[in-house]
């Protein structure tokens, strides 16, 4: 299948180094993958963490859709992330470690189904 990038995060290629790469799913409302399917999504100072062993995205913006109306969302609301329990488990014994963390670098299609990846750092 063929991937298709809508959003990067430059700011976090030039502030961290390269660790690990880990693709996951995302769970959004109709609006919002119109509005993503439109381009207008910014990653710039969002970052995951993990809680109550779920991962979540925080500060990823997307703006409302034009024609939703009433079903449109808090652009910054925090979103989940879909891994499996090994990945969370994997990513829960790295974001303990002193100086890692979690930023996602790109939001892509991957077919029909919006993927966004994360990397583990370390400043």
């Amino acid at each position: 299948m063929e991937k298709r990038i809508v959003c990067n995060n430059p700011v976090a290629r030039h502030n961290y180094t390269i660790e690990d790469t880990i693709e996951a799913g995302i769970v959004l409302t109709g609006t919002e993958i119109k509005s993503i399917r439109s381009g207008k999504v910014n990653l710039k100072d969002s970052y995951a963490n993990i809680k109550n062993g779920e991962v979540f995205i925080y500060g990823m913006h997307i703006s409302p859709y034009e024609h939703g109306n009433i079903y449109n969302k808090d652009p910054l609301r925090t979103r989940k992330l879909l891994l499996t329990h090994k990945q969370i488990n994997k990513l829960i014994g790295l974001i303990k470690q002193k100086g890692y963390s979690l930023v996602p670098m790109s939001l892509y299609f991957n077919g029909n189904f919006l993927k966004i990846e994360l990397r583990h750092w370390q400043r």
